[in-house]
């Protein structure tokens, strides 16, 4: 029998799992406390941007496999397999995670499970949550053992959302100890991920606690590579170096690859520094705080590089920000993306507002979420608007359109031609050449 599934959560990860799943010809319903989401993902309308995904929760719709409601009670009475997909935030004031949304699902579900089902985790969470959860859940719902809880973490890329769910790079399942309940959660989920195994993708099971750490210690890896050749780009600033061909020369090093080693402003997002800063915390309630030491110095590299990139762009307006205008492209994260959390881009914006300076921003898919999270700050219509009479431009965020821009074309709009590149993404020499003055973090 086709398993009916259950998203909770209906955020970037949930959305995007409930839309997917539903493409692979599940019935899926998923739930969310948030009226309005929930009112505007029902319409076809997607909360947030991801390239490709807005199609296929509409495929999903027009063929009513996927549905979206409010009701506990009707996704317990619905589902076979709920997938728990709800955010953990940093604390206010702390490097741990938030369960709040994760209890506050469990909490809620459990107590209404009157039949036989699979609950499967895909938050990001301290290891030892699965293990306490399904403590919860054996003890609140009414059928007892036979609701069994599995671990499945989720590796989305912003930007390839659909590709990760649909293609990802392996099926990480987290089972509990007990056999019997082990076998029919690991059925179950080769069932529901059959296409993707069948095209090759490994899947692998662990206890909780392993598939709980194998997120984290990922985000933690990357985090440290990025990091690394930001090191880098501060001794190589300190040397007259250039950090670009030194990752391109470290890239073909099979040990080391070139991937997440491109130098810059650094990683932000809703993931990879709340995740490593509660791995941290984590490991401190275990007693192994040590081993994760470094991860400190990691974020703290991270946080360097914004404040350098206010240092390069002040030097180049002469020691202050006082009277002057800056241009800033770009606000989110990343590009392909609208999120601004943790945004290096509109940190470093935010800071120079505050020394000062005259700041307009312009992200072409995150100026709604950036207006929220800065208010001060000025924002322009296109990329020209953004730089219009400024005395200097930041490239903050590597979107193609600023990449394509001609540097002849932004010189005309300019009070001055002084341009830090804060992702490395332009060409040095076509920019100089049009008569700029070109800066990059960690290069000469």
């Amino acid at each position: 029998m086709t398993q009916r599934l259950t998203v909770i959560g209906t955020g970037y990860l949930g959305a995007t799992h409930a839309a997917c799943m539903a493409d692979l010809g599940f019935d899926v319903l998923g739930l969310d406390a948030d009226e309005g989401k929930i009112a505007r993902l029902a319409a076809g309308d997607l909360p947030f941007y991801e390239p490709g995904l807005e199609p296929v929760l509409r495929r999903g719709l027009d063929s009513g496999r996927l549905r979206f409601t409010t009701s506990y009670e009707e996704a317990a009475e619905f589902g076979d397999v709920h997938f728990l997909c709800v955010g953990t935030p940093q604390k206010p004031g702390e490097y741990a995670a938030d369960l709040t949304y994760v209890d506050a699902a469990i909490g809620a579900l459990a107590p209404l499970l009157h039949r036989p089902c699979l609950i499967v985790g895909k938050s990001t969470v301290p290891v030892g949550t699965a293990a306490r959860l399904a403590e919860t859940v054996a003890r609140t719902a009414p059928v007892g053992g036979d609701a069994v809880l599995a671990w499945n973490p989720e590796f989305l890329r912003e930007g390839f959302a659909v590709e990760d769910t649909l293609r990802p790079d392996r099926i990480v399942a987290g089972l509990p100890a007990e056999q019997g309940a082990a076998e029919h959660a690991e059925k179950v989920l080769r069932e529901l991920y059959r296409t993707m195994i069948a095209a090759g993708t490994p899947f692998l099971t662990a206890d909780y606690a392993t598939a709980e750490l194998v997120k984290v210690s990922a985000n933690a890896f990357l985090a440290t590579k990025i990091s690394f050749i930001n090191a880098m780009a501060e001794v190589c600033e300190a040397a007259h170096a250039d950090v670009t061909k030194l990752s391109e020369a470290l890239s073909y090093d099979d040990r080391i690859g070139g991937r997440f080693l491109g130098p810059g402003l650094g990683f932000g997002g809703g993931c990879l520094p709340k995740d490593i800063r509660a791995f941290m915390a984590r490991a401190g309630e275990l007693g192994a705080d040590q081993a994760l030491t470094f991860l400190r110095e990691v974020d703290e590299i991270n946080i360097r590089r914004r404040i350098r990139m206010v240092d390069l762009a002040r030097q180049l307006l002469g020691g202050s920000f006082a009277d002057r205008t800056v241009g800033v492209l770009g606000a989110a994260f990343k590009p392909n993306s609208d999120d601004v959390r943790d945004s290096p881009a509109l940190d470093v914006a935010a800071s120079i507002r505050a020394q000062g300076g005259k700041v307009t921003v312009y992200d072409p898919r995150a100026m709604p979420n950036a207006r929220r999270a800065q208010p001060s700050l000025d924002f322009g219509g296109s990329a020209l608007d953004a730089v219009r009479d400024a005395h200097v431009v930041l490239l903050l965020t590597e979107w193609q359109e600023f990449r394509d821009m001609e540097p002849t074309a932004v010189a005309q709009v300019v009070a001055e031609r002084n341009i830090v590149d804060g992702r490395n993404a332009l060409d040095p020499e076509r920019w100089r050449a049009a008569g700029w003055n070109y800066r990059a973090l960690g290069r000469p």
